[in-house]
C-alpha cells in the first residue's frame, strides 16, 4: 500500500497544495514553523479521521477560512482507493471512501494503516499512563475491529459507573444492583482488553529489543513491561472489594483503564536515567517494532512518517536508522530542517525518491536534489 497523491485546501498553514509522491522515499525540508510536520498530519489524518495534535477540527482550518479538505489516493493491492476527509465550521465533519460516506469513523481505522514517529512521542516516556495506554491501543485498533468495539464500550460502562460514584458524594445514594450491572459489564470488556493487549506486548518486545539494539549496536539494554491491577487478580471482585473506596474517591480507582508500561534501560528507569539519545532510540524502536508488528498481522505496510527524527542523534546512530529505513520498511515520509542530511539519504535511493522544499504552507518538488 502507498499514497500516490494528495490534495491539501485549508489545512493548519497550508492553503492549497497538490502532491504526487515516490512509492518508496519522500523527504521534506524546511525551517521550523514552515509546516513540514502539518503536511505529514494530513497524511496521518487520512488513515486516522483526525489530527496528531488537535482534539478539535476547528484548530486545523487555515486561518481566516471556514474549512478544510484533504483527499488522498492510495493504491492498495493494485487498486485506487480515495479517501475524502472534510470538516465545515459548525458542520458535520465528513469522511468517504471511494464516495462513500462512513456511518462511523471507527470503520475506516486500520483500513489505511499508519505509523508516525515525531518528537511529541517524547511523552511516551515523561508522560502519564494515559499516554502510554493510547499508544497500545492505537497499535491494536489498527488490526483488530472487535478490540477497537470493546474499548468504546468498556470506556462508555466506564464513565457510567464513575457518574454514579460521583453522584454518591453528592447525593449519598448508590444503586447496588446498577453496580453490579457495570461491574459485570466492565469485567467482560476488561479481561478481553487485557488478554489482548498482554498479547500485543509479549509478541512485539522481541521486535522491539531487535530493533534497539541494531540502532544501538548493541550498547544498552532495554525492556518494556505491561502493567496492570488483574494481572493477578479476578477484575470482578477486584471492583466489587474495591467499591468503598470508589464511593469516597468518586471514580474507579482499579481497573484496566489504569494500565501502564514500564521502560526501562540497563534495568534503570529510561525516564530518570536515560540520555536524549537513548531515549529516543528507544521510541524509534518502539515505533519501528509497532511497524513490523502491524505488517506482519495485516499484510499491509503501513506509510512510515518520520518528523524531525535525527536531532539528537550521534552520527552513528543516523547511520543505523537510514540502514534500516532502506531496508525494512515501505513508503516513508521524512521530514528534516537539515537539506543535506536529507540529501545523504536520498543518494542511497537509486532514483526512487522526492523531495519537497516547505515554505510558510508552501510546498515545492525539487528536482535537483541528489
Amino acid at each position: 500500500m502507498y499514497l500516490k497523491s494528495l490534495k491539501i485546501i485549508n489545512f493548519k498553514n497550508i492553503e492549497d497544495a497538490e502532491l504526487s509522491f515516490s512509492g518508496k522515499l519522500n523527504c521534506f525540508t524546511g525551517n521550523n514553523g514552515a509546516g513540514k510536520t502539518n503536511l505529514l498530519d494530513a497524511i496521518h489524518y487520512l488513515s486516522f479521521t483526525k489530527s496528531m495534535f488537535n482534539t478539535s477540527d476547528l484548530q486545523n482550518i487555515f486561518h481566516g477560512q471556514t474549512f478544510f479538505v484533504l483527499k488522498g489516493n492510495f493504491i492498495k493491492t493494485k487498486k485506487t482507493e480515495i479517501i475524502y476527509c472534510g470538516f465545515e465550521k459548525d458542520k458535520k465533519k465528513t469522511v468517504k471512501r471511494n464516495d462513500k460516506a462512513y456511518k462511523k469513523f471507527s470503520e475506516h481505522i486500520g483500513l489505511f494503516p499508519a505509523v508516525t514517529v515525531s518528537p511529541g512521542d517524547s511523552s511516551l516516556i515523561g508522560g502519564g499512563g494515559e499516554e502510554r495506554r493510547r499508544y497500545i491501543d492505537s497499535v491494536i485498533s489498527q488490526y483488530d475491529k472487535e478490540y477497537l468495539y470493546e474499548l468504546i464500550n468498556y470506556n462508555k460502562i466506564l464513565s457510567q459507573r464513575n457518574r454514579m460514584l460521583k453522584n454518591y458524594s453528592l447525593n449519598k445514594y448508590f444503586d447496588g444492583d446498577i453496580a453490579d450491572i457495570y461491574d459485570m459489564q466492565l469485567a467482560e470488556y476488561g479481561n478481553k482488553i487485557f488478554k489482548k493487549r498482554k498479547e500485543f506486548i509479549k509478541n512485539l518486545l522481541p521486535v522491539f529489543t531487535e530493533y534497539y539494539e541494531k540502532i544501538s549496536n548493541k550498547k544498552e539494554s532495554v525492556s518494556l513491561t505491561y502493567k496492570s491491577h488483574i494481572a493477578d487478580s479476578d477484575f470482578l471482585m477486584l471492583l466489587k472489594s474495591n467499591v468503598e473506596k470508589d464511593k469516597i474517591l468518586g471514580y474507579t480507582s482499579k481497573g484496566i483503564h489504569r494500565d501502564d508500561l514500564e521502560f526501562k534501560i540497563n534495568g534503570l528507569s529510561l525516564r530518570k536515567s536515560g540520555s536524549q539519545g537513548q531515549q529516543k532510540t528507544f521510541l524509534i524502536s518502539l515505533k519501528f517494532a509497532q511497524f513490523g508488528f502491524i505488517k506482519k498481522i495485516t499484510g499491509i505496510n503501513p506509510l512510515l512518517l518520520l518528523d524531525d527524527i535525527f536531532d539528537k542523534f550521534d552520527a552513528e546512530r543516523v547511520g543505523e536508522i537510514i540502514k534500516l529505513t532502506n531496508n525494512n520498511f515501505g513508503q516513508i515520509f521524512i521530514t528534516d530542517t537539515d537539506p543535506e542530511r536529507l540529501k545523504k539519504i536520498i543518494r542511497t535511493e537509486d532514483g526512487n525518491f522526492k523531495l519537497f522544499e516547505v515554505t510558510k504552507g508552501v510546498i515545492t518538488e525539487k528536482t535537483d536534489g541528489a
